[in-house]
């Protein structure tokens, strides 16, 4: 199908003027921030213990390693997640529905479903292996 006749009159050069002369809208970014990723690895979980016994009681459970492409695995599966700004959702697999609010590269504090900060955390603690 042709163009109209006015659109097949402007040149090549004419059409990179047009398009600096228009003005450029500003990129928005996704709901809650720009998409990014974990570090990959072995994230452990563990919640605070007390000041007789130790500091930190591992979930084993609970922990999943970060691997390519936005995926993780655990022991029950493998899954996807999605991280916009600071936030973590595990979207499908073993944790669907799990959110995380990143507090360092290496740290995640669970987010409960009220919306407020739980008490579990996971750190990464090793690389990524096969």
């Amino acid at each position: 199908m042709k163009a109209p006749a006015p659109l097949r009159r402007i040149s090549r050069s004419g059409c990179l003027a047009l398009a600096l002369l228009c003005p450029l809208a500003p990129a928005a970014g996704a709901p809650g921030g720009p998409v990014g990723v974990l570090t990959l690895g072995r994230y452990t979980c563990e919640l605070p213990g007390d000041a007789l016994g130790a500091a930190w009681i591992p979930q084993p459970a609970e922990d999943f390693t970060i691997a390519y492409g936005s995926t993780y695995r655990t022991e029950l599966g493998h899954g996807t997640y999605l991280l916009t700004g600071d936030r973590l959702r595990f979207t499908a697999g073993p944790l669907k529905d799990a959110e995380y609010r990143r507090t360092g590269n290496t740290l995640l504090r669970r987010i409960l479903p009220d919306g407020t900060p739980g008490r579990l955390r996971c750190v990464r603690r090793g690389g990524l292996t096969r």
